[in-house]
């Protein structure tokens, strides 16, 4: 009996996870921006220019593409579940970055990949076996020993960011789902529309004056998102969701070593005992995926 050569067979799936890796750098890099420009700015007017200033690596991609010939699209319903999803996924998350102590929100967001594998097999077909469910188990314990959320905070606020794990999950299967008939262009063209528009509708609520340090840093920062989100969309069309959405966990260590490099803040016995448990969950899942495809 022969088998294909793996390296041949498993490029798509592991360029997938790479393409995550990296676009989790990205998306740590625009959070300490939005952190910063957040101190004193009101969080519909960051999205806003967030998401105007994402247009800027958009239209570069329009113009290297082909033109806006490759803004058509072809299952408008999909498209437009995505969109509303990735609508409700930013809000529900900055807001709970605000309303909640921050470890606690984002230990609770890292339910999204939980999300994302239960919602593969019945939005999805794919399969997914028990060694993955175990390892994606792990993967998660591993953040909630990263940032230990204090029985003393966890409260009704604290479905929030559930919520906001869920609408990120629904975002990240839909945009699989799709992938297969939209280009990642469009995808993310007209999902940025949307949450545009819902963003601008905080204006009457009241935002702030602006100086030219919150527009330099505003636009740094939706030129970083918007590469990160394309790189993101990139992924789920590689790999299988449930192979690829655990890889958002190295959002952690990314965190991790930004604090350490920026704030000098070192890791404690539970940073490097969480951050031991999310590596070794996702390279386990990444053998699976290669073992299997090998076969």
């Amino acid at each position: 009996m022969t088998h294909s050569p793996p390296t041949a067979v498993s490029a798509a799936p592991i360029r997938g996870i790479a393409y995550m890796v990296f676009a989790m750098f990205l998306l740590t890099v625009g959070d300490a921006l939005t952190k910063w420009v957040g101190t004193h700015l009101p969080v519909g007017q960051v999205i806003f220019f967030r998401a105007l200033f994402i247009y800027i690596p958009i239209v570069f991609i329009i113009h290297r593409s082909g033109g806006l010939a490759v803004l058509r699209v072809t299952d408008r319903k999909g498209l437009i579940s995505r969109a509303l999803f990735y609508v409700s996924a930013t809000a529900t998350i900055s807001t709970s970055m605000i309303l909640l102590p921050l470890a606690d929100a984002v230990a609770l967001l890292f339910a999204g990949p939980l999300f994302v594998t239960a919602l593969a097999t019945p939005m999805l077909g794919e399969h997914v076996g028990w060694r993955r469910w175990a390892a994606v188990t792990v993967g998660f314990a591993g953040v909630v020993i990263m940032l230990r959320p204090t029985p003393d905070e966890i409260q009704i606020l604290a479905i929030l960011p559930i919520v906001a794990a869920l609408f990120s999950a629904l975002r990240d299967v839909t945009t699989r789902r799709i992938s297969a008939t939209e280009n990642s262009t469009a995808i993310m063209f007209w999902s940025n529309a949307l949450l545009l528009v819902g963003a601008a509708c905080s204006a009457p609520f009241g935002w702030e004056p602006m100086g030219f340090d919150d527009l330099w840093q505003l636009a740094l920062m939706g030129i970083i998102v918007g590469i990160a989100h394309w790189v993101m969309i990139e992924a789920f069309r590689l790999g299988e969701a449930a192979l690829v959405a655990p890889f958002k966990y190295t959002g952690i260590v990314w965190g991790t070593l930004f604090g350490y490099l920026f704030w000098h803040t070192v890791p404690d016995a539970f940073i490097l005992t969480g951050g031991a448990l999310v590596v070794a969950s996702g390279l386990y899942i990444l053998h699976r995926e290669t073992r299997a495809r090998s076969d």
